[in-house]
Formats: C-alpha cells, sequence, structure tokens
C-alpha cells in the first residue's frame, strides 16, 4: 500500500516486490516487465520446499544492486511489476494446470507486449505457458530449458503433470533445446535419438569458449521459451533445489549464453523454477534473484530500451 499523507520519509522497509520496488516504480500500467510468483508444489520427488521459491527470490531481490555495470544500466528503469502470487487448486496436478493456463491467457491478452518472468514452484507450472504461447503463435515455437534433466518421462508416480514430465506434455507443440542435461532414463534417451525436434547438449560436453552456444543457438527458431530449472546449475552455486546433480553449469558461461539468446532471437516469456530455499542459506536466493535481474537486463537490451 502507499504510505499515508504526512507519513513520507519515515524508514520504511522496501516492498515485498521484486527489487523492492515502489507502487510508482513498479506500476503494472507502465510495465515493461511482470512478475508472475507461482508457488505451486504438489510432485516433488526428492526434496521439497520449492512452494517457498518464489517468496525466498523476492526477499533476495530487494537486495540487489539496481545498476548493471556490465550492462552499464540500470535495467529496473524498463518498469517491473510484481503480481500478487497465484495459489492454485490442490484438486490434482492436472486442476492445476488448467487453472494455471486460464490465469496466463488473460495475463496475455492484458499484458500485451510485456516480457512475462514467472517464478516457481515446482517445474510441471512450465505446461501452462508453453502451450498457451505454442497457441498464440503463428510459427512454431521453440523452448529453450537450462535443466539437469530432460523431464521427458511419459508420466512420473502416476501423473502425466510430474515434474518429471513437463517437456513431454509439450513436445508435440514446440521444438526443445536442452542445455546442462545430466540425468535421465534409458527411455528418454532413446527418445531423442528418434526425434528430430529435440536437441540435447549434454553437461559434460559443454566446455570453454562458445563454439557450444554457437550450436545452441543454431537449434533455436526465432521465437523463444526460456524456462530455468535452476538445478542445471551446479549444486555447489544452488545446493537449494530438490534434486540436486553434479557437474552443472556455472555463472559466466550461463550468463554468455543467456545474453546472446536475448540479443539474437525473441525471447516471448520466461519461468525459472525448482529454487527450494534452505534455512539460513541466502547464496542460492540471491543467485537466482541476481539471475532474474540479468534476464531482465538482457531482455531489455535486446528490446533497444537500455
Amino acid at each position: 500500500m502507499s504510505v499515508p499523507e504526512g507519513l513520507e520519509g519515515l524508514p520504511w522497509e522496501l516492498p515485498r516486490n521484486f527489487l523492492g520496488l515502489d507502487e510508482t516504480q513498479g506500476a503494472f500500467d507502465g510495465a515493461s516487465v511482470v512478475i508472475l510468483p507461482v508457488p505451486y508444489e504438489s510432485t516433488t520427488s526428492y526434496g521439497g520446499g520449492a512452494a517457498l521459491g518464489p517468496g525466498a527470490i523476492l526477499e533476495a531481490s530487494r537486495y540487489l544492486e539496481l545498476y548493471d555495470h556490465e550492462l552499464d544500466a540500470e535495467p529496473y528503469r524498463v518498469g517491473v511489476a510484481t503480481l500478487p502470487s497465484l495459489s492454485l487448486t490442490r484438486a490434482g496436478a492436472e486442476a492445476a494446470m488448467v487453472e494455471l493456463r486460464t490465469a496466463y491467457d488473460r495475463l496475455l491478452d492484458r499484458g500485451g507486449e510485456r516480457l512475462i518472468m514467472m517464478l516457481g514452484g515446482e517445474h510441471s507450472i512450465t505446461s501452462a505457458p508453453v502451450r498457451a504461447w505454442a497457441d498464440r503463435l503463428e510459427g512454431r515455437l521453440s523452448v529453450l530449458q537450462i535443466d539437469a534433466h530432460t523431464d521427458l518421462r511419459p508420466e512420473y508416480e502416476g501423473t502425466g503433470f510430474s515434474h518429471a514430465s513437463v517437456m513431454a506434455r509439450v513436445m508435440e507443440q514446440v521444438d526443445i533445446t536442452a542445455v546442462g542435461i545430466r540425468a535421465l532414463t534409458h527411455g528418454e534417451r532413446e527418445l531423442i535419438r528418434r526425434r528430430e525436434d529435440i536437441h540435447v547438449f549434454f553437461a559434460d560436453d559443454i566446455d570453454g569458449g562458445d563454439a557450444w552456444i554457437d550450436a545452441v543457438l543454431d537449434t533455436l527458431g526465432e521465437a523463444v521459451y526460456l524456462t530455468f530449472d535452476v538445478d542445471g546449475l551446479d549444486p555447489t552455486l544452488v545446493p537449494a533445489t530438490g534434486t540436486p546433480e553434479p557437474g552443472g553449469l556455472t555463472w559466466y558461461p550461463t550468463l554468455r549464453l543467456l545474453r546472446r539468446l536475448f540479443a539474437e532471437k525473441r525471447v516471448v516469456a520466461v519461468d525459472i523454477v525448482e529454487l527450494a530455499p534452505i534455512a539460513g542459506m541466502r547464496a542460492p536466493d540471491f543467485l537466482v534473484a541476481k539471475l532474474a535481474y540479468k534476464m531482465i537486463g538482457y531482455w531489455a537490451r535486446g528490446q533497444g530500451r537500455t
């Protein structure tokens, strides 16, 4: 809420919005970026806590420096609005994804040319916005998936709407490029071998230089949805995730990929998922908040807004 007249200038804490922006800086009507928190968790299969991820990202973001020295800019000036958290039904994973799709479609109808950044929550939530964009675009949508796992199981633990099945739910509508993979089933490996519209870059094949980034970008079409599962990063950077896998991506190569992605492709929307905060360990929360802000900066630069 706004501070009542006569109470301005007192040492109020920063608002609980992304970056701590006030109602003027974070107003929806003037914002180029919309943050959509979706603290949904239902099908996690090892460590829990992903429902706490959006709140932890928002909290950590309030302590970021707003100036980005890499871009020599303050990306928040494009306007960043934070919506209230979307509380999805607990009547089953499929029903929750239907509810999310309805909400996301309404946001797209209202959103115009804004970048929507969804903060999860478990990875199952990605299917709804990907399908929403695939249905709206005239051409084929590419999905760039940063992840430790391919998430191509037909179903897992009794549901096809598991976090482990999210890419299987969208693969008939989109082309998939998965980067950082280092854990999958034999069945998923065989599926990848059979299909020409699924491209996988295993983490152990990514080395120095940027040739791998060239190869990744070559697989993508013009319109790209970016889904970033934080377990795609090495667990030395982000141990706070439900299914950590050793040998993941590191910070600066990841940023080089993202900077070129936003410069060379049309990124239609973004999600960041699977942060499961660890009590007393703030570094992973802060890293993911900074990752989100870097994406906003790269997007704004790609749009010629910074």
